[in-house]
C-alpha cells in the first residue's frame, strides 16, 4: 500500500512539473526573410558560386574540344603523339575535377565562405531566441522550419515575431530574395546541370501576416 501511494505521489508530482513546462517555436526561414544582412550574404555566396561554376564549365568545354580534335586526328598520329595528347586531356580533366572539389566540395571554399557569412547571423538569432525564451519562461523552443515531425503547431506558441522585435526588426517587413547562382550537384562530375547550394537557400517562405 505504501509503495502504491508513493507511486501515485511521484506520478502526480511529475505530472505537475510537466504541465508547468512551457514550449514555444520559431520559424527560422521567416526570421531570415526579415534580415538584410542575410540577403546580402546570400547574394555574395551566389555570385561566387556562379563565377566558379562558369570557370569549371569553361574547363570542361576545353576538354571536350581537345577530345573531339584528338578523335578526329587520332588515325594520323604516331603512338608517341597519341600518348602525349591523351596525357594532356587526362591532366586537364584532373585539374577540372580538382577545381570543382576545391570550390564546391565538403570543406571547400564555398562551404567556408558560407560558414564565414552565415554563422554570425545564426549566432545573432540564437542569442535573441535565448533572451525571448528566458523572458517567456520557455523550457524548450523548436524550429518549425527544420522540424519535419511537427505536424501541428498552435500560433499562440510562435515566438518568431518576439525574436524579430528583440533583434530590432519589424515583423511583416519581408525582404524579397533575388535570383542567385547555382552550384554543381556532385563534386567530381561535369556540371551539365546545376542545383542550388545546400543550405544556401532561405528567406522568403510563405507565411501568414505578422501577428501582434
Amino acid at each position: 500500500m505504501k509503495h502504491a501511494l508513493l507511486t501515485i505521489v511521484i506520478l502526480l508530482t511529475f505530472g505537475q512539473l510537466a504541465s508547468a513546462q512551457k514550449f514555444g517555436y520559431v520559424d527560422s526561414k521567416y526570421i531570415l526573410s526579415h534580415m538584410p544582412e542575410y540577403q546580402a550574404a546570400q547574394q555574395e555566396i551566389n555570385k561566387l558560386s556562379s563565377q566558379w561554376q562558369k570557370e569549371i564549365e569553361e574547363k570542361y568545354n576545353t576538354i571536350d574540344k581537345l577530345e573531339k580534335a584528338y578523335q578526329a586526328e587520332k588515325i594520323l598520329l604516331t603512338d608517341e603523339m597519341r600518348k602525349k595528347r591523351e596525357e594532356e586531356i587526362a591532366q586537364k580533366r584532373t585539374e577540372a575535377k580538382e577545381m570543382q572539389k576545391q570550390k564546391f566540395g565538403v570543406e571547400g571554399e564555398l562551404f567556408k565562405k558560407r560558414e564565414e557569412l552565415i554563422k554570425p547571423i545564426q549566432d545573432q538569432i540564437y542569442q535573441a531566441i535565448q533572451e525571448v525564451a528566458s523572458q517567456s519562461a520557455l523550457m524548450v523552443v523548436f524550429d518549425r522550419a527544420n522540424q519535419s515531425n511537427i505536424l501541428y503547431s498552435n500560433p499562440k506558441h510562435d515566438i518568431s515575431d518576439k525574436v524579430l522585435k528583440k533583434m530590432g526588426l519589424k515583423p511583416g517587413e519581408i525582404i524579397e530574395e533575388e535570383e542567385g547562382g547555382e552550384t554543381p550537384e556532385e563534386e567530381g562530375e561535369k556540371p551539365g546541370g546545376a542545383t542550388e547550394p545546400k543550405g544556401s537557400k532561405g528567406g522568403g517562405g510563405e507565411r501568414a501576416p505578422a501577428r501582434k
